[in-house]
């Protein structure tokens, strides 16, 4: 087997590339990582080199090998009720004044991007289901997406390691999951209520389908775009909202340093963004 080595050359245009597609960009310090999947791939895919297998990358009509790629390098790391903080806002604060001004009676749409394996989504309905008394009068919608195929599988399937629910109480992880061996799968109740969906944020065309939601958790993600991807993904959720709608972020990230098309809205639990507007 050949002995492939990515030049820095090599390692600059594929990062530039990498960009364009997907709005992610790796610093140097990510330098190992990116190469040691592009010499897997290029293995993988029996390319004599890394230039034919950037050849196939950029010219392959299917774009099978840029999505397995890319599910490659998208991180996944993320566990039940992690960052618990928002969850309370959004039942405590921002779903009160919401339905409070929501005159239609409209279901109310969360989007939540990047799904990962399902987490944060299925974190959401239990949420709901056990703190919020309006789930009984109210139906929402939640939507789970992510640029990662492989993983929106796994989300799908709704399969978790003990590490993935160790921070859930024990009450809810017996009534809303089974045990399958050394794993728990969510019920299927929550499996089938929950949309789960492939969205590249750099794709217009893939975002532009996506109006009409009252809330966005896209909870760090942002960390991992640049000054220009950042204000296009601020610009995408904002089209995204319903006058009056929130985006809730991750601890270490700020709307404020992005775009100013958002106010700040400081609850006791967290602070979150609003888009202008009444909401409807």
């Amino acid at each position: 087997m050949a002995d492939h080595q990515i030049s820095s050359e090599e390692f600059e245009k594929f990062r530039e590339f990498f960009y364009r597609k997907t709005g992610i960009q790796f610093d140097a310090s990510k330098r190992y990582f990116v190469d040691k999947r592009l010499i897997e791939r290029i293995e993988a895919t029996k390319s004599d080199s890394f230039r034919s297998y950037f050849t196939l990358l950029r010219f392959q009509a299917s774009g099978e090998e840029l999505q397995l790629l890319t599910n490659l390098m998208t991180v996944n790391e993320t566990y039940f009720f992690r960052e618990e903080y928002q969850f309370q806002c959004l039942v405590e604060s921002i779903l009160p004044e919401m339905v409070a001004n929501k005159s239609d009676k409209k279901p109310i749409r969360i989007w939540i991007i990047p799904s990962s394996s399902g987490e944060e989504a299925y974190s959401i309905a239990i949420y709901l289901m056990e703190k919020w008394p309006g789930i009984n009068d109210w139906d929402v919608e939640i939507i789970s997406s992510d640029i990662d195929t492989q993983i929106l599988g796994r989300a799908r399937q709704g399969l978790y390691s003990q590490r993935a629910v160790q921070a859930l109480p024990a009450p809810y992880l017996k009534k809303y999951f089974v045990r399958q061996g050394l794993e728990y799968q969510i019920c299927d109740d929550l499996r089938s209520a929950i949309e789960f969906t492939r969205v590249n944020l750099a794709e217009r065309a893939d975002t532009r389908p996506y109006r009409n939601f009252d809330v966005v958790f896209c909870r760090n993600l942002l960390i991992y775009f640049d000054d220009l991807s950042r204000k296009t993904a601020a610009e995408t959720f904002f089209d995204a909202l319903n006058p009056g709608g929130f985006i809730c972020l991750g601890h270490s990230e700020s709307m404020s340093r992005i775009s100013s098309l958002y106010r700040i809205r400081k609850f006791p639990t967290a602070i979150v963004y609003q888009k202008p507007g009444e909401s409807k």
